[in-house]
C-alpha cells in the first residue's frame, strides 16, 4: 500500500504532550504513538502525564526513541514552543503561567469520531481572555480532518509478519485448520452469542487483560470447537502482532479501533458504553464512514447493544469490507505528520 507521504521535518521542534489517564489506557497509547511518531520525525517530546504505570508494558523503558522524554504530572516550569493538550485534559496552572510568557501554539487534541462535526470544528481557533489561543486539531476518517495514527513503515512491517511464528513464540501455537479470534472489549452482554458463533468451528481465541480474562473465567466450558488462552500485557509493536494474528478481531475504544483497520482483517468494534447511548451515534458514523456492508453493520450494532445479535457475517467478505476502508484510508495523510504540519504553520504566523 503506497500510503501519503509523510512529511520531513525541517528544522525539528519541541513539543509538550500533556496527557492524563482517565479509567482505561487508550489516552496515554494514543499520546505514546503520537509522541514516537514526532520523534521519529526528528523533533523531540516531553510526554507529561498523571499515570505513566501503563508504559511500563505498553513501551518497554529498553525500547524508546531517544526524543520522547516522560515527565510527571505538573510537568516542567517552562513551556515548548508547541504544547498539545490532549483530549481536553486542563492544562495546570504552572503551565498555563508558562504558556502566557512563551506565547506557544497550544492545541487540543480532540478524541477520534466519525461524526460530522469533527470536519466542521477541525483546525478552529478559540482566542482565550488571557491573550493565549487554543487550535482545535480532531482526528478522522476523512481529507478534511487530522487524519489517523499511522507510524512509518508500518505496512513492511505488517507485510513481513508471521502469525504462526509469533503465537509459537507466546506458547499458543494454532492447531490445524484452526482459526484465531481475538477479544479486547468492555463488559459486553453480547459475549455469549459471539462465543456460541466462533464455536461453530475450531477457533483459538486470544485474550486479553482485563474484561475478556474476566468474563471468559466465568465460563468453566468453553462451546464447541472454541478454545481459549489468555494473553498477558503486550507492547505496542506486539499488540498489533495480536491483531495481525486474528482472522476476526473484536476490539474496543478509539486507538485499537485504527489498528484494528490497519490490521486488515474482519473487525468488530465496541465503543465506549455510555448510559444515554450516546456511544451509539458514534457507531453510525463509523459504520457510514468505513462503508461496512447492511450484515456486519448489523453485528457491530448488535456487538454494541443497539440491537439483537443475529450471528457473525462470513469473515471472507467482511475481511474484504475492512481492507477496503483501510485502502482508502491509507491514501489520507497520517495524523502526527498532518498535526506538526499545523502547528509549524502557526509557529511562522
Amino acid at each position: 500500500m503506497p500510503g501519503a507521504a509523510a512529511e520531513k521535518p525541517s528544522p525539528p521542534v519541541r513539543w509538550d504532550l500533556y496527557c492524563r489517564v482517565i479509567d482505561n489506557f487508550g489516552d496515554i497509547g494514543v499520546c505514546w504513538r503520537l509522541a514516537t511518531h514526532l520523534a521519529a520525525l526528528g523533533d523531540t517530546v516531553r510526554l507529561i502525564t498523571d499515570d505513566a504505570s501503563a508504559l511500563a508494558w505498553m513501551a518497554p523503558p529498553g525500547a524508546r526513541p531517544a526524543g520522547v522524554s516522560v515527565w510527571p504530572w505538573p510537568g516542567p516550569a517552562d513551556a515548548a514552543p508547541i504544547v498539545v493538550e490532549a483530549f481536553g485534559c486542563e492544562l495546570p496552572a504552572a503551565t498555563l503561567e508558562a504558556m502566557s510568557r512563551a506565547d506557544p501554539v497550544w492545541i487540543n487534541l480532540e478524541y477520534l469520531s466519525a461524526e460530522p462535526y469533527v470536519e466542521r470544528s477541525h483546525g478552529l481557533p478559540s482566542p482565550r481572555s488571557d491573550g493565549l489561543r487554543k487550535w482545535f486539531f480532531y482526528p478522522g476518517f476523512t481529507p478534511r480532518t487530522g487524519g489517523l495514527l499511522r507510524e512509518p513503515g508500518l505496512a513492511a512491517r505488517r507485510a513481513a509478519f508471521d502469525r504462526d511464528a509469533w503465537l509459537r513464540a507466546q506458547g499458543v501455537p494454532r492447531r490445524d485448520g484452526e482459526r484465531v479470534a481475538t477479544l479486547f472489549c468492555y463488559d459486553n452482554p453480547t459475549l455469549g452469542g459471539l462465543l456460541s458463533a466462533l464455536a461453530e468451528v475450531p477457533t483459538l481465541l486470544l485474550l486479553t487483560p482485563g474484561p475478556a480474562q474476566r468474563l471468559l473465567a466465568a465460563n468453566t466450558a468453553l462451546p464447541g470447537h472454541l478454545r481459549a488462552a489468555a494473553m498477558p500485557w503486550l507492547s505496542q509493536h506486539d499488540f498489533d502482532h495480536l491483531l495481525w494474528s486474528g482472522d476476526l478481531n473484536a476490539v474496543r475504544g478509539e486507538d485499537s479501533l485504527v489498528r484494528g483497520l490497519w490490521a486488515g482483517a474482519a473487525m468488530l468494534w465496541q465503543a465506549y458504553p455510555q448510559d444515554d447511548a450516546a456511544h451509539a451515534a458514534k457507531v453510525e458514523a463509523a459504520i457510514g464512514q468505513l462503508a461496512l456492508p447492511a450484515d456486519v453493520a448489523e453485528a457491530w450494532r448488535a456487538w454494541n447493544g443497539m440491537s439483537p445479535w443475529r450471528g457473525l457475517p462470513a469473515l471472507a467478505g467482511w475481511t474484504q469490507a475492512i481492507e477496503a476502508a483501510r485502502g482508502r484510508l491509507w491514501q489520507q495523510a497520517d495524523l502526527a505528520s498532518q498535526l506538526r504540519h499545523f502547528a509549524i504553520q502557526r509557529l511562522r504566523t
